[in-house]
This record gives structure tokens, sequence and C-alpha cells, in this order.
């Protein structure tokens, strides 16, 4: 006899909401240490160093001064990236959404919380790049994870049914 389907959700369905609850604590940790330690531009090695700025804008400074249409922004969008994290089921798509829902949960928090009139904490800084900080990061690379699973998904399921065409 098997047992009857529940409607809790599954222990898969949580991985992505474990990786964004990581990523929105290592992101909090590391913005509340560069706000008490940095009191200027440290380099680290080559390209890298630490230099503690606040954005009003979004990615790559754009958007200056819209925090509180950006904030709601965040928003929309980490409710649509945890609806479509709790529907997929492949570890690649879970682990890529996990990583942009915690990313878009870090900026928000600074946005709300953290009481610099909606400007998100950025340290992380490189050669011709702007000032990042880890939530931006982890949202970049969440995009990839999502882009490659998808695309490696395409290959897998396009190569037996390019061979059987062929016969």
């Amino acid at each position: 006899m098997e047992p009857a389907p529940s409607s809790r959700l599954r222990p898969h369905t949580w991985l992505p909401f474990v990786i964004a609850a990581g990523v929105l604590l290592v992101d909090q940790v590391t913005k509340s240490l560069a706000e008490s330690r940095l009191d200027g531009p440290i380099h680290v090695v080559g390209p890298i160093g630490f230099g503690l700025t606040y954005n009003s804008g979004s990615a790559f400074s754009l958007f200056q001064g819209s925090a509180a249409l950006l904030a709601v922004f965040d928003m929309l969008l980490a409710i649509v990236i945890a609806v479509i994290a709790v529907r997929v089921r492949r570890p690649g798509l879970q682990v890529g959404l996990g990583m942009m829902l915690g990313g878009a949960l870090g900026n928000l928090a600074d946005r709300l919380v953290r009481g610099h009139h909606g400007q998100v904490i950025d340290f992380i800084t490189l050669s011709h790049w702007p000032t990042f900080n880890l939530a931006d990061a982890a949202i970049d690379i969440g995009v990839l994870v999502v882009i490659i699973s998808l695309l490696t998904e395409r290959r897998s399921s396009a190569g037996p049914k390019e061979a059987d065409h062929a016969r």
C-alpha cells in the first residue's frame, strides 16, 4: 500500500530556499563587516579590493535615486523567483534560483532595513568594474547557473531526438 500524497512540500523543494537563506546571511554579515571596518579603500590582490560605497540605484549603478521603485521591483522579483523555485525539480535550476532569490533578498534588506535611505551597501571593487556586493554576485552567478542548466537540458533532450531522426 502506497502512502497517500501529501500536500506538504517535498524535501527537494526546500533546496532553493536553503541556498537563498545562506546567500542572504553571508551577504548581510559581509555588509555589516564592511560598514564597521572599512575606513577607506583597501587593495587586496591584483584588481580586487574593498571600498565602502552606498548605491541608490540597481546593478552597475543604473537608475540612481530610484530606491523606492527598486525596492518594489526587488519584492516582485523575489516573489516571482520563489514561485518558480517551488515548481522546478532540477537541481541546477534550484541552485541558480536560490542564488538569485538570496541576492534579491539581500539587496532588498538593505533598502528596507539598514537605514541608508534605500541605498544598498557595495564594497567589492575591481578595476574597470562598478563596486558591488555578494548579493549582486549571487544574482549574476545564479543567472549563469540557470542559463547553463537550461542549455544543458536542451542539449540532452535534443540529443536522442536527433539520433532518432537520423535512423
